[in-house]
């Protein structure tokens, strides 16, 4: 009976540490993985976001301004095809992450 008390009390041990271990705040993603979030946008805005064709260039283009209209997007206000489809797709952190990621393009 000793050893059952003592097994339980192990593995009650174990499943809270991985509890709390998943718990913890979600790593910050990486450079490649903002790149492939950013991929989704260049279909229409071209390679590392200097349009050529129907897109608009996103290369060096203020955080700022990018991140507007990729709000204005995800939320309705810009009633493009796709971009409101795309960005809908995205949390905030990570639109703001794929503005970035284009504004330090030159």
């Amino acid at each position: 009976m000793q050893s059952l008390v003592q097994i339980v009390g192990v593995l009650t041990v174990c499943l809270t540490a991985t509890f709390n271990a998943s718990a913890q705040a979600t790593p910050e993603p990486s450079e490649l993985q903002v790149q492939v979030w950013a991929a989704a946008c260049m279909a229409c805005h071209g390679t590392n976001g200097k349009a050529e064709g129907a897109g608009r260039p996103l290369a060096g283009q203020p955080a700022d301004t990018l991140i507007k209209i990729l709000n204005f997007a995800r939320t309705g206000l810009y009633t493009g095809l796709i971009m409101p489809q795309i960005a809908k797709g995205y949390s905030e952190d990570e639109l703001k992450r794929i503005a970035t990621y284009f504004s330090q393009i030159k």
